[in-house]
């Protein structure tokens, strides 16, 4: 009797198994299909790129870039997010000719915020690998909804300056200092909910224009510095002030020291001395 219900199970199971693989593939194509930006309408398409954080264009999303660069450069882009937006950064970067390559290269595109702490990417070809005959690459990263406020060691996005690194991270050697060209687009959805967690961020995480300078117009600039309590004193060390003495002090004190202990020990024994009588 267990034998005959032996096929009949069988045959459910595959039938199960057939409708599971069917459903896991029409699941992942609408997964992997996300939304490619397109460029605003009547947006300036920017035809610079930065070599460093410190010399990234600022670009706006929907703002087209396209640029021309060589093999093995950092390109560096910044741009500005709010809470409640999802970014999403696509690039194609048109490769040299096929005569001309020596091998198979891998391409990365990369997102900072404005603490130079990267962020994860939850879709797209983050780090794509172009073949040898390949005449492009594209690449995509859709980062995490910014958020309001978080906690200092979560390092979820935050409102404020982001930049975006497109490099190439495995080159043959022999291509390097070859032309490409290379476009790129940051796009951004918004549901409207400017603190979705339910928080307040109190300054965006915006780096200084001028680092080490002194900007005009900050509220700080002319503020005193507060005296600690340590400084108060009572008494005559009201009026006296002692000074801050280096090491060069106390040797000089010390070298004189002995040398006045030295005169006196010395007079001492070459003094002559006094007959009595």
């Amino acid at each position: 009797m267990t034998m005959r219900k032996a096929p009949a199970l069988i045959s459910a199971r595959r039938a199960a198994v057939l409708l599971a693989a069917t459903g896991i593939a029409v699941a992942l194509p609408a997964a992997a299909g996300a939304d490619t930006p397109t460029p605003s309408p009547g947006a300036a398409t920017i035809n610079k790129a930065g070599t460093s954080f410190l010399t990234a264009a600022g670009i706006s999303p929907g703002q087209p870039v396209r640029v021309g660069a060589s093999v093995g450069d950092y390109l560096y882009w910044s741009f500005t997010a709010a809470a409640g937006d999802t970014h999403h950064v696509a690039a194609t970067v048109s490769l040299p000719a096929a005569a001309s390559r020596k091998g198979d290269s891998t391409w990365t595109i990369e997102v900072f915020d404005g603490l130079r702490r990267r962020q994860a990417c939850v879709a797209g070809a983050q780090t794509p690998v172009a073949s040898k005959s390949a005449a492009t690459v594209e690449l995509d990263c859709e980062l995490r909804q910014v958020r309001s406020w978080a906690e200092p060691w979560s390092g979820d996005p935050l409102p404020g300056t982001y930049y975006v690194r497109l490099s190439g991270i495995e080159l043959p050697e022999q291509e390097l200092g070859l032309p490409i060209e290379v476009s790129l687009l940051v796009g951004v959805e918004s549901d409207g909910d400017t603190e979705p967690e339910g928080g307040d961020l109190k300054e965006p995480l915006v780096p200084a224009v001028n680092p080490g300078k002194v900007l005009a117009g900050d509220p700080t600039a002319s503020t005193p510095a507060p005296a600690a309590a340590g400084d108060e004193e009572d008494g005559w060390f009201d009026w006296v002030r002692w000074p801050s003495l280096s090491s060069r002090w106390y040797w000089t004190i010390a070298g004189g020291i002995l040398a006045a202990v030295a005169g006196v020990v010395g007079f001492a024994l070459t003094r002559p001395r006094q007959r009595v009588g």
